[in-house]
């Protein structure tokens, strides 16, 4: 049985959550002050675009790049009884539902990424403890983590006992409603009801692109989304936090204030469980395997890759044994890699090339039971005739080394610089372009050391045969302060 707990770093310019289980770390989540996320929050927004071609329209919300927002998220939600409308057909021509200019209330699905806006949809949610309401859904949903046939239809006749008749049924009943009565649940549908009036009363006075919801902060979703069955205890290092958590727990989050504890050693809270450490280790591309093995992970715009490689691990039977159990525990470890370093989009892992069908099988079925805990919705297939497994996992907010790290000024993100060799080998072409359009009684090339010290050393004789060909001197200075790549040449 997995036992969690939940440890929550408070500072004034930053809020971090960690979420353990078992003792090791799993998921972080961190908000700053001046980068807070965007999902979930509501916008008056103005059609500034409509992409007939894509199927999609362009909303300016009020934030820097205009919003994504394609058809599918306007037309109406399919509902038990209805296939809904198909994408292909007429009526599902973007031009039906949407033209520029148009004002239209939209929710931010996805944070702006990159040089992309955020991806929006018109279907409006509102979320609570054990629900979520949308307005234009009419029938009740449930969780498809709850598989019990007989809890999904009890759940069902309780939901409409709690509904009664006084308003819609556009609500989605979440995985820790399971075993709730009608009494307890009609206590969320009457917060979400008097929510969503809010959101209508705050459109309506909205006169220009901009917020009319803001989703709650960290902290808040935290209790709100994490804080199961699972969880003992959550740790809180800042009294005033803690307070405004207990109030919040006692109007929107009943049983769990009981779980809420304030930390109050001076040791810091993230020095439990080696968060820091873990937190590090993170933002590397390779992951060691206990066995000796290790994986790498590379990210890219378009997407993910991991290569699961053997390393130092031998094995102890045979080839093909090693390779099995290298394989399953890089499962492990990468269902919690893509927890903890919240990887989404596309993901391609390249596993060791296994010819036995059965270890192929017991990979996958591996694979299968470590995303089934993970809170993000993933979906995977088979092994390819490569050994490649391609699996998405949704992609909400930037990953963590997204977040925290930013690309080389160097390289500029391409993990990679030039040779001091390439370097060399750049300057005396450049020289010989120079010495053809200017005149100048030499040159003196500015460098760094590194670069300086090959063109007095390995270089040097490509550098003499140079001034012989332009029948100049060269002369070189070492300058401290460049990056190998950086230099200036100077005419003299």
């Amino acid at each position: 049985m997995v036992k969690a707990e939940i440890l929550m770093n408070i500072a004034a310019h930053e809020k971090r959550v960690a979420v353990i289980e078992n003792g090791v770390l799993q998921e972080v989540h961190i908000e700053r002050e001046n980068q807070r996320g965007i999902v979930g929050n509501i916008y008056k927004g103005k059609i500034t675009r409509v992409l007939p071609g894509m199927q999609a329209a362009f909303v300016d919300i009020g934030l820097e790049r205009a919003g994504f927002l394609h058809v599918s998220d306007v037309m109406p939600i399919a509902s038990d009884e209805s296939a809904g409308i198909d994408l292909n057909s007429k009526e599902a021509d973007v031009r039906h539902w949407l033209r520029e200019g148009q004002s239209i209330l939209v929710q931010v699905l996805k944070d702006p990424l990159g040089t992309k806006g955020a991806r929006l949809s018109a279907h409006l949610s509102l979320a609570s403890r054990y629900l979520v309401h949308m307005p234009d859904l009419d029938h009740i949903g449930i969780s498809l983590r709850i598989e019990s046939e007989e809890e999904r239809e009890r759940l069902q006749q309780v939901m409409k006992e709690a509904l009664g008749y006084e308003y819609p049924r556009g609500f989605i009943i979440r995985t820790v409603a399971e075993g709730l009565s009608s009494k307890e649940l009609r206590k969320d549908i009457i917060f979400l009801q008097n929510l969503w009036q809010g959101v209508v009363d705050s459109a309506s006075t909205v006169t220009k692109a901009g917020v009319v919801y803001e989703d709650l902060s960290l902290v808040m979703r935290t209790l709100r989304d994490f804080a199961n069955d699972k969880v003992e205890r959550i740790r809180i290092d800042n009294i005033d936090m803690y307070s405004e958590l207990c109030r919040f727990s006692d109007k929107f989050v009943p049983g769990v204030r009981e779980k809420l504890e304030l930390y109050r050693s001076d040791n810091p809270i993230f020095d439990m469980y080696g968060v820091e450490e873990e937190l590090a280790r993170a933002l590397d591309r390779k992951v060691p395997l206990k066995s000796g093995g290790y994986i790498i992970i590379d990210q890219t715009e378009a997407m993910t890759t991991i290569d699961v490689n053997t390393g130092a691990y031998v094995g102890m039977v045979n080839l093909e044994e090693t390779i099995f159990k290298t394989n399953l525990e890089a499962v492990r470890v990468i269902g919690r890699q893509l927890r903890l370093r919240n990887l989404g989009g596309i993901i391609i892992i390249d596993f060791i090339d296994m010819l036995d069908d059965e270890h192929k099988e017991q990979v996958l079925d591996a694979l299968a039971k470590v995303l089934e805990l993970d809170y993000a919705r993933t979906t995977f297939s088979g092994l390819s005739e490569l050994g490649l497994v391609e699996m998405t996992r949704k992609r909400t907010q930037e990953s963590l080394v997204q977040f925290l790290c930013e690309p080389c000024p160097m390289c500029q993100g391409k993990g990679r610089i030039k040779t001091v060799q390439t370097i060399c080998y750049e300057i005396f072409r450049e020289i010989k372009r120079e010495a053809c359009t200017y005149q100048s009684n030499g040159f003196l090339i500015v460098a760094s050391s590194a670069v300086v010290d090959a063109l007095q050393n390995d270089e040097s004789f490509g550098l003499g045969e140079l001034e012989i060909i332009i029948s100049k001197p060269i002369k070189l200075q070492a300058e401290f302060s460049y990056a190998q790549q950086m230099y200036d040449i100077v005419l003299i």
